[in-house]
């Protein structure tokens, strides 16, 4: 089936970044079509509760947080597909063009906000323990382990960064990793090592996350790189911080990609290298990747989406069609 309107812009993603430009794209008036994917929410979505995102002072679980972002969206005229988007074609302005199976839709813009998924270590007790002791945001969930003994399993940059925060909490924090070499940068390095509370723990590569009596983490197995000796070690938190992969796969090859493969857009807006396509969200943002930037960078895709309709005059092709449509 073919969709023969051309929509004003298709916003490719279900969550804070994506329903944030929905949100400014309807009150403009765009009518946008959310094509928001079957996991709609986001990493949000797997995520108990938040007490960062601003204006929720007793804080909110993260479903709740995104089903009002959607009903919100919706609640101004958003449309949308809760499906999977396969294909892309993008061009350098004119007609942008979407495929959802065989499903085609078109539009004057689109506003990329496909996200950015965490790196797992797919050990048994990783999934079923997340909310309950195992996180994969240090900066979003840290203050939940005050006064506990917590690991964060990593070796770069990510890893210095969540327990530099995260020690702040923690009574004592455990760096595991399955090298004594790290990635991270020294001055990362250099700074986790002075602060007081945290300890490393090399060659070590992480079994299994166990939970206790109670349901939540206990201690997580964990056995020597080299010699193969196994040991338990005991602690409330675990902090999984060993990369994200961003959802680019479908747009590589079409548009400019950093080499570890986030979007590359024109800061301080969002644009692309083509006209007509912006990108926002973590999909972009591999320094901050926290809820209230995202929902920021959802609002200037809206904007630059909004600003470039305005001054970019319809080709040919939409005018044509804007015709058979009207005659329709």
């Amino acid at each position: 089936m073919t969709d023969k309107r051309i929509e004003n812009v298709i916003i490719v993603g279900g969550a804070c970044a994506g329903y944030t430009a929905a949100v400014y794209a309807a009150r403009a008036d765009l009518e946008p079509l959310v094509i928001e994917g079957f996991q709609w929410g986001g990493q949000l979505q797997n995520t108990t509760e938040v007490e960062n995102y601003p204006g929720f002072p007793e804080g909110i679980m993260g479903p709740e947080l995104m089903n009002r972002f959607r009903a919100q969206a919706e609640r101004f005229g958003t449309r949308f597909i809760t499906d999977d988007v396969t294909r892309f074609e993008l061009t350098d302005g004119g007609i942008q063009t979407v495929w959802v199976g065989d499903d085609e839709y078109r539009a004057r813009t689109v506003i990329l906000a496909m996200g950015a998924q965490p790196k797992r270590l797919g050990i048994p007790g990783e999934m079923e323990l997340g909310g309950r002791g195992v996180s994969t945001c240090g900066v979003c969930d840290g203050a939940f382990f005050k006064g506990r003994d917590v690991v964060v399993i990593g070796g770069g940059d990510t890893a210095m960064e969540d327990s530099m925060f995260v020690s702040k909490y923690a009574d004592k924090l455990t760096v595991l990793h399955r090298r004594d070499e790290f990635r991270a940068s020294m001055v990362m390095q250099d700074r986790a090592r002075e602060v007081e509370n945290i300890g490393f723990k090399t060659p070590y590569v992480p079994d299994e996350f166990v939970a206790g009596e109670d349901g939540a983490l206990d201690h997580v197995r964990i056995t020597h790189a080299e010699t193969g000796e196994s040991e338990e070690l005991k602690v409330g938190g675990a902090f999984v911080a060993i990369g994200h992969i961003p959802g680019s796969e479908l747009v590589a090859g079409q548009i400019d990609l950093h080499d570890n493969g986030y979007v590359k857009v024109a800061e301080p807006s969002t644009r692309t290298n083509l006209a007509g396509v912006f990108a926002i969200g973590d999909l972009v943002d591999f320094t901050y990747r926290q809820a209230v930037t995202a929902a920021g960078s959802g609002t200037r895709g809206a904007l630059d989406a909004e600003w470039y309709l305005r001054d970019t005059p319809p080709t040919d092709e939409e005018k044509i069609e804007a015709a058979e449509e009207a005659r329709i």
